[in-house]
């Protein structure tokens, strides 16, 4: 039989000594795993701490532009229609029936036919000077001898020498023959009525007279032959239109051609004439200006079309200008713009003063700004 004292020995003596390697094995992988920790730790440090030793990267490229020296123009856009130019009344002053009156749209040069009277023709010349008074040999010096001996020449009528404003026997010769050219009584002299005198050829607009009727009044209305684009302004703005001034011009979404202003009249209001009460239908006065085109090729075979109007409202010349994108607002007020490309390579602020706007770019000017410099960008 077995003792309890047999019993309780061999229990103890075979339990203590597994109990003790479990204890050593449980306390060696917890060592283990510690220093499997540190060892990771470690790794993981030096890693981090290896990449946070590393230059840091480029900056991206930027776009830059060299500030430029140049002349600068401010515009103000307005809306045009190209046609003939403005239109003009041609009035009669020969007195009779009218007899032959021209076709809309017809043009008509120097010497031949604007409309007849009693089965006449009244002929076109060309001049600045409409005639005022008859002109018969022996007369007194005056230049609207000029304008008939200029028109007789260029119609092939000559024989007086060099056109002046003496009235001579050569001149009436030359009259008589130009007066059986056209089958008219070979008189030799000249009346205000016998002929129109316009710059340059015209081109019929508008037809108001009758045949049959008498040539007294407005018979037509004319244009000039070449194209021109119009333009209605508000009265504040008259000052845009200076005769003589240039325009840029872009007609029906073509290409960008130039203009010149050749007149600038104040039309005056629609409602009736005189002072409109307050709240009133009448409307302002409006400035109507004429530009001729320096380029009739630039409106192609359009004979009216929309165009659009530059007129130039202020203007500078040699500043240093840079595109508008170019320009940085400081927090404590004011501009500035990025110079890049320093020694070092890095870039700076340079404070700036505005000047005028124009065509997406602005004058600017500064301590140490000059031509040529690179300045970020973003246009």
């Amino acid at each position: 039989m077995t003792t309890d004292s047999e019993s309780r020995g061999d229990t103890g003596v075979a339990a203590e000594p597994r109990r003790s390697r479990r204890t050593r094995w449980f306390v060696g992988t917890a060592v283990a795993l510690v220093v499997a920790g540190t060892v990771s730790v470690v790794v993981l440090t030096r890693v981090a701490g290896s990449s946070a030793g590393q230059a840091p990267a480029a900056p991206p490229p930027v776009q830059t532009t060299p500030v430029v020296k140049t002349d600068l123009s401010d515009q103000e856009s307005a809306d045009g229609t190209l046609g003939y130019g403005a239109e003009r009344a041609l009035a009669g002053r020969k007195p009779g029936t009218v007899t032959a009156l021209p076709t809309v749209g017809a043009v008509i040069e120097r010497g031949k036919s604007v409309y007849g009277v009693d089965a006449r023709p009244v002929p076109l010349f060309y001049g600045s000077l409409p005639l005022y008074r008859d002109l018969v040999e022996g007369m007194e010096d005056g230049p609207d001898v000029k304008v008939v001996e200029e028109n007789l020449r260029a119609l092939g009528f000559g024989g007086f020498g060099k056109a002046d404003e003496k009235f001579t026997s050569a001149t009436a010769s030359a009259l008589k023959k130009w007066q059986k050219s056209l089958e008219l009584p070979e008189t030799g002299t000249l009346t205000p009525g016998d002929v129109v005198v316009e710059p340059g050829a015209i081109r019929v607009a508008s037809v108001s007279a009758a045949l049959g009727g008498q040539s007294g009044g407005d018979l037509m209305k004319v244009t000039g032959t070449d194209r021109a684009v119009t333009v209605e302004l508000e009265l504040a703005k008259q000052k845009l239109a200076k005769p003589g001034e240039k325009v840029k011009l872009t007609v029906s979404g073509g290409k960008p051609s130039t203009g010149t202003i050749t007149s600038s009249e104040v039309e005056e209001d629609s409602g009736g004439g005189g002072e409109q009460p307050p709240g009133g239908s009448g409307e302002d006065p409006k400035v109507k200006v004429t530009i001729a085109l320096d380029d009739q090729a630039a409106a192609g075979d359009l004979g009216a079309a929309p165009v659009e109007v530059l007129f130039t409202t202020g203007t500078r010349t040699g500043v240093l200008t840079v595109p508008v994108g170019a320009l940085l607002a400081l927090a404590e007020g004011g501009y500035a713009v990025e110079v890049a490309g320093g020694v070092d390579g890095g870039r700076r602020l340079l404070p700036v003063e505005l000047g005028l706007f124009a065509d997406g770019k602005v004058e600017v000017s500064g301590d140490g700004l000059r031509e040529g410099i690179q300045v970020v960008t973003t246009s």
